[in-house]
């Protein structure tokens, strides 16, 4: 059965193109109202009716009450809604900030509902390396590695979450990530399988690992196989896009942001079979480089199109 018909399925827009600072290296939710607006509007004239702020952009658990209902009233007059909350490289286990990460979360879990989003999204991915960050793509390089003693605390803190999330009438949603506790598909779902939490699922966002200069042997196999094995368990699902060769004579990989439609991973048949398999939740639409917005608006026109030619329950 699908919960929503094309036109009114949840498709954001991600802010993360943005950027955390305004042009003069003011903090996004340090900046005035006219900021966010112009933002906003920019995503509400490529025809987006939802975004998902991500603490990328503006993080809502760092404005006080008063700065979240100016917020409130600049998305209202935009004409958009919040699906989706994303933390971005603020793992709950970091080692430094772990215990912050995770207070922000759970302020983020109060904040959602108060803005109708019924999902948040967080994740194991830390902060760049400088090897990441001067890169011209960051998955170029090596980027941080979980450590495996921090995995029960990991559980523990998710399921945490999850009873906030539970008691709070929406869910929590585990992005998918290399090199962490849900790196691959079997470690992910044996990750969610051991949180055994009603309000906690997977974001399969495995753009994250077909981009990387790796075998997909070592990653969970072909795009099919590895959907097939997480799909099951999704609520929430940050979808792109990329091309990936490799070069058996020189053994180079290469990858790059592609549009849904042109990308290595078949969306319009995982998107389908996600259907099949009982997916209701939100997308959130995401691309690196170039006109980042301008593609994730392409993007959701592809998403509606796939969604429309999908059999009905």
């Amino acid at each position: 059965m699908i919960a929503h018909d094309a036109e009114t399925w949840p498709i954001a827009g991600n802010m993360l193109a943005f950027g955390s600072t305004t042009p003069d290296g003011t903090p996004v939710h340090e900046a005035d109202a006219a900021y966010w607006a112009d933002c906003l509007r920019q995503m509400r004239e490529l025809g987006f009716d939802h975004i998902d702020p991500t603490d990328a952009w503006l993080p809502l658990h760092r404005l006080s009450a008063e700065r979240l209902e100016e917020f409130r009233g600049v998305l209202a007059a935009e004409g958009l809604g919040i699906s989706s909350i994303s933390m971005t490289r603020n793992s709950v286990v970091d080692a430094e900030h772990g215990e912050r990460n995770l207070a922000d979360a759970h302020r983020l879990i109060d904040v959602a509902p108060t803005f109708g989003a019924t999902i948040v999204n967080t994740g194991f991915m830390q902060a760049f390396t400088p090897a990441q960050a001067e890169a011209q793509w960051f998955w170029h390089a090596a980027g941080h590695v979980d450590d495996p003693a921090l995995r029960p605390l990991a559980i523990e803190r998710v399921r945490e979450l999850g009873d906030h999330a539970q008691a709070n009438g929406i869910q929590l949603s585990l992005e998918m990530y290399e090199d962490t506790f849900i790196g691959t598909p079997e470690r992910a779902v044996a990750f969610l399988e051991e949180v055994d939490h009603p309000a906690v699922g997977l974001n399969p966002d495995l753009g994250n690992l077909v981009r990387l200069h790796r075998p997909l042997d070592e990653l969970g196999g072909t795009p099919e196989a590895m959907h097939e094995k997480v799909l099951p368990h999704t609520n929430f699902w940050h979808i792109k896009n990329y091309s990936r060769d490799y070069d058996p004579a020189t053994g180079a990989y290469f990858s790059a942001p592609t549009p849904l439609k042109t990308g290595y991973i078949n969306y319009r048949r995982m998107i389908r079979r996600a259907l099949e398999l009982g997916f209701t939740g939100p997308f959130c639409c995401e691309h690196y480089g170039s006109d980042s917005i301008g593609v994730c608006a392409e993007n959701r026109d592809y998403i509606r199109g796939v969604l429309a030619s999908a059999p009905r329950g």
